[in-house]
């Protein structure tokens, strides 16, 4: 009897730890690594990995086929954010969401959340298979002098009210640009940020950081990563979320100061103490003024043209 008992317990322990390691094996197979679709060694041409060994998405650095296999299992839902304020950037928006009804997460979930100030400004356009549009009101607000500040308050509150819940990943984006090829999974990350096409290529020395010491903005001489593009953020929406309300604390107290400072100056400051997990190289966000180097093989989304820094 005792005997019998003791094989039930070896065979009940037996097959406990043969669900413990199926379960383990399933669990590993879900669990995509950076090394299992990202090779920085296909582009020696350009940087490809910070210090901080977070992947600069570059055409070439990726493996398309070993991310469609991962997130195909993970039922994605992506959110794009898009503002238009004016008439000016309201004229920009129809190609915008022609551009990414076309090229955005394409295969995937996706939302457009479209914000504008003037809804008879919405274009007539239906949204495509496994897409959603949102229009939603972008509400006036003369109390900030930088309309990319009213754009990440604004953000907030289309996370907060919006988005937790409804994606799994969120990317904000001003409407003047048009998607000119694949903007895929490989872009995803806890905390995505874009590199400027007009400082990618020059000394960090140069870079526009603010340097006032006053300013909640302030990088030091001497220090900063990369200069950011501060058209294109993305993450979680918590993550998204968090960029904002940091970014609007440091604005609020260059005010108290009588400072002037820019959102793409705090944007700057976030992603220095903040390091982004995921960096999109230049050809996430070409500027059409500028003639592309031998380095930026394929231009991914392209700015329209505007006045050099």
């Amino acid at each position: 009897m005792r005997s019998k008992r003791k094989l039930l317990l070896l065979t009940s322990l037996v097959s406990w730890l043969w669900l413990v390691q199926r379960y383990l094996r399933n669990h590993q197979a879900q669990e995509l690594g950076l090394s299992d679709w990202f090779d920085p060694r296909k582009r020696p041409d350009v940087v490809t990995t910070t210090g901080w060994l977070a992947p600069i998405i570059w055409e070439g650095t990726f493996n398309r086929r070993a991310l469609r296999d991962h997130y195909a299992r993970r039922n994605l839902t992506v959110g794009l954010a898009v503002f238009a304020a004016g008439r000016a950037a309201a004229g920009h928006l129809e190609p915008f969401l022609r551009s990414a009804k076309k090229h955005f997460m394409t295969g995937y979930r996706a939302v457009f959340y479209i914000m504008v100030d003037d809804p008879h400004r919405l274009p007539d356009l239906e949204p495509g298979p496994l897409q959603t549009f949102k229009a939603l009101p972008l509400a006036q607000d003369r109390g900030w002098h930088d309309l990319d500040l009213v754009r990440m308050r604004q953000l907030g509150e289309l996370v907060a009210d919006h988005v937790q819940g409804e994606v799994d990943f969120l990317f904000s984006a001003a409407a003047d640009q048009v998607f000119q090829g694949d903007f895929g999974v490989e872009t995803l990350g806890s905390s995505v940020a874009q590199l400027h096409a007009w400082w990618w290529f020059r000394a960090a020395r140069d870079f526009p950081y603010e340097r006032r010491p006053r300013s909640a903005a302030c990088i030091p001489s001497g220090h900063g990563d990369f200069f950011y593009d501060g058209a294109l953020v993305g993450g979680t929406p918590l993550r998204v979320l968090h960029l904002v309300e940091e970014c609007l604390k440091g604005v609020l107290q260059d005010m108290k100061h009588g400072l002037n400072s820019t959102y793409e100056s705090h944007l700057n400051k976030y992603f220095f103490l903040h390091k982004p997990t995921t960096l999109l190289s230049p050809e996430y966000g070409w500027d059409a003024v500028l003639h592309p180097p031998a380095q930026v093989r394929y231009v991914k989304v392209l700015r329209h043209p505007k006045a050099a820094w």
